[in-house]
């Protein structure tokens, strides 16, 4: 097992009519800085769920943060946010939203006009106002881990920034405001969890049978539940899916196992130049990774292929190129691509994702660290 540290301090309020309890857990008084998306939460009724709660607060608001969480956008609200006094940031929405609460709580007492260059460098984040989540549509587990994969425009870059100081003090799950997510939503955000358990599962075998069982206990429910999500949208799947989406990515089967990512960073460049979901580039990009690293990952498949898939095949081989055929076969049962070609008419560049790697300095990817971007074309290669 490899050494790890885990901490998740996020306070988690998880079921129907939690919203309610936001007023136990900011003070009255506290001027909020609120933030979400493209409107929806004020079509639904949980804005005015939300605004009840903070009744007692002063409340500046700033919508339209994108499904990609801009750079740019982040900053006009850091603006905002400095004028108003703002001492709490309340992301209210899915993880796009959050991740941009987080990214704007590190930013505001920064004292850096252009803080993009100073975090992504590495350099410490200093003071961080703290982040609340109420999360809408669960997929990232955003709203209690430290990362934000933020956008920017002018860099022509999508990469993910982590700061501890950021990780939500306390998140709201209400499967409730998830009622009124379309198919799309709803694919998107069942195939975005699997693939987070996926990234830190099929690496290298460690003494880690804990976090291992606990990775095939979530990859089930969400094979299981997840197509009754977008068929039905019942209670029971609702419940299912936003608990395991956040138990996909809070750290804990995560710790002490090698993890491996690099789907998730050529997803982002694919999400960068071509403005493609991010679930589905990462639907179309996993599978060919799988087969294009199969020796390395021989061992870790074939138990996935026994352990998730139940497949009773005694050679591991053929046991896990079954499995990827499964996965694949999963993906397309929620409405996912599986091949760069099925997002035409857009035509995806090697030349172009390669740049964009180049770019974020992102060439020695994978748990190996040994996917640099000869790897990369051979892996879009077989995707295609």
């Amino acid at each position: 097992m490899v050494s790890f540290r885990l901490c998740n301090p996020t306070e988690i309020l998880f079921g129907s009519g939690q919203i309610a309890r936001l007023s136990d857990l900011i003070a009255p008084g506290t001027k909020v800085f609120l933030l979400y998306g493209g409107g929806s939460i004020k079509r639904n009724g949980v804005y005015d769920q939300v605004m009840a709660a903070l009744s007692r607060c002063e409340v500046v608001e700033r919508g339209g943060i994108e499904v990609n969480p801009v750079y740019e956008t982040i900053l006009n609200a850091r603006d905002l946010a400095r004028r108003s006094g703002s001492e709490l940031v309340l992301a209210v929405g899915g993880g796009s939203v959050v991740d941009a609460g987080k990214f704007l709580a590190t930013i505001i007492p920064l004292d850096v006009a252009d803080p993009w260059d100073h975090l992504a460098s590495g350099k410490p984040a200093g003071k961080t106002l703290p982040v609340g989540a109420i999360l809408t549509l669960p997929a990232t587990g955003s709203e209690s881990n430290p990362v934000s994969v933020i956008s920017s425009r002018e860099r022509h870059l999508k990469i993910p920034f982590a700061n501890e100081a950021a990780r939500p003090r306390f998140a709201i799950l209400d499967p409730d405001t998830m009622a009124s997510l379309d198919k799309r939503q709803l694919q998107n955000g069942v195939v975005d969890a699997f693939t987070h358990v996926v990234e830190q599962y099929l690496t290298t075998p460690v003494n880690t049978p804990v976090q291992y069982g606990f990775s095939e206990v979530i990859l089930q429910v969400l094979i299981e539940w997840g197509p009754r999500l977008v068929e039905k949208n019942d209670a029971e799947a609702r419940e299912n899916i936003m608990w395991a989406a956040n138990q996909a990515l809070n750290g804990l089967v995560g710790a002490g196992v090698p993890q491996d990512w690099s789907t998730h960073m050529i997803g982002h460049a694919i999400t960068a130049l071509y403005d493609i979901d991010h679930a589905r580039t990462l639907s179309m990009v996993m599978p060919a990774l799988m087969r294009f690293k199969s020796k390395d990952k021989q061992a870790m498949l074939a138990r996935y292929a026994r352990r998730v898939w139940q497949i009773d095949e005694p050679d591991a081989d053929k046991a896990a190129e079954e499995a990827i055929r499964r996965t694949e076969d999963f993906f397309r049962r929620m409405g996912c691509p599986v091949r760069l070609s099925d997002a035409t008419p857009v035509e995806i560049a090697a030349d172009d994702v390669v740049a964009h790697l180049e770019r974020a300095g992102q060439t020695a990817l994978g748990e190996r660290h040994d996917i640099g971007t000869t790897e990369v074309r051979e892996i879009l290669k077989l995707a295609a």
